[in-house]
């Protein structure tokens, strides 16, 4: 069975912190698979406010998710601290990946993740071309 692998970009661009709560660890006593794309949600919009963006705003269109993939790559659990690096990559007519990594205080990796975000007009239910200023702030 062939295996997802998500291919690291040399150097990240952001990165933020976020404590695990109670509420992502699962009855395995680790964090959870769901917890991990919630994680990288809340991080995401960490990253689009650091541009000044929000998913509903960039540049006069918004954000939906496409598509996602992890690589889980260790555990984490309650009260450890993780650090989650986000770069955009891959622009296209209509959007963009982010890739995630995902690590603990410890310097241990969680995980890897890519995100396909395409920009979206949520009146008219349908894509919409990606900005060319928004590819100029992400690159």
């Amino acid at each position: 069975m062939a295996r997802v692998k998500i291919n690291l970009p040399e150097n990240f661009e952001f990165s933020t912190k976020i404590e695990i709560r109670i509420g992502d660890v699962n009855y395995g006593g680790h964090v959870g698979n769901d917890a991990i794309l919630s994680l990288m949600h809340t991080a995401r919009l960490k990253y689009l406010d650091h541009h000044g963006y929000s998913e509903l705003n960039i540049e006069g269109v918004s954000m939906i998710m496409a598509d996602s993939a992890i690589q889980y790559k260790g555990e984490s659990f309650f009260g450890d601290t993780i650090t989650i690096f986000i770069k955009a990559v891959e622009f296209n007519k209509y959007g963009f990946d982010l890739i995630y990594k995902l690590i603990n205080q410890d310097q241990k990796d969680i995980a890897f993740a890519k995100t396909g975000m395409l920009c979206f007009d949520y009146e008219k239910r349908s894509l919409c071309s990606l900005p060319e200023k928004l590819k100029s702030v992400l690159i």
